[in-house]
């Protein structure tokens, strides 16, 4: 395996190379998904039969939680792979675990939002407003559920095996992934909170 050490360690093998190109491709099947997801909602927010209207359930409080916790995580994913780089794995699964934590918070807060709505009478069989928004979040929410298992087997591969080429791509692939998440959630902060408030 030949290292190019003119490289991020991350970028350091072509391995590594095409496993990012990879992972882009991967992410841009991602952008698809959730462009359909938000087209779907966009046609169905206005359907909302005899139950709740967005204006009737949305609360800006667990959305501004919300979004805090996540952009903030956001930026400690980004200090780990800046630790990662200078080869401090410390401070770097430090940093991974603080974004961990992070994301554990922002869907605690979402599965207690998830329990009002549903106290409210917005269920996935309410109206088709209610079941777009659903599926929205619950997707979102499911992806950030799949990066918490992910993020805590990377941390347990540094620890293990230390900071390599390998683990270095495996983590900077997972700080796209949560950077991409936080990008969606800007989306649905933007386009169905505020917007289903005004």
């Amino acid at each position: 395996m030949h290292i190019d050490h003119s490289k991020p360690l991350e970028y350091s093998t072509q391995q590594n190379q095409l496993n990012i190109l990879g992972f882009w491709i991967f992410l841009g099947a991602e952008i698809m998904l959730f462009a359909t997801l938000f087209t779907a909602y966009f046609t169905l927010s206005a359907r909302t039969g005899s139950g709740p209207t967005p204006a009737e359930i949305f609360e800006i409080t667990p959305v501004l939680i919300e979004t805090f916790v996540l952009l903030t995580s956001s930026f400690t994913i980004g200090l780990g792979i800046h630790a990662m780089r200078l080869g401090r794995k410390n401070a770097m699964m430090t940093f991974f675990g603080i974004t961990l934590l992070l994301g554990l918070c922002f869907l605690g807060t979402e599965i207690i939002e998830f329990m009002t709505y549903y106290h409210e009478g917005a269920t996935y069989q309410t109206s088709a407003f209610t079941a777009a928004l659903m599926t929205t979040l619950g997707t979102h929410g499911g992806h950030v559920t799949l990066g918490l298992f992910w993020g805590t087997f990377i941390i347990l591969q540094v620890k293990k095996r230390g900071i390599t080429p390998e683990t270095a791509n495996k983590s900077f692939i997972f700080s796209l992934y949560w950077h991409f998440l936080d990008v969606v959630w800007i989306f649905i902060f933007s386009f169905i909170y505020l917007k289903g408030m005004m």
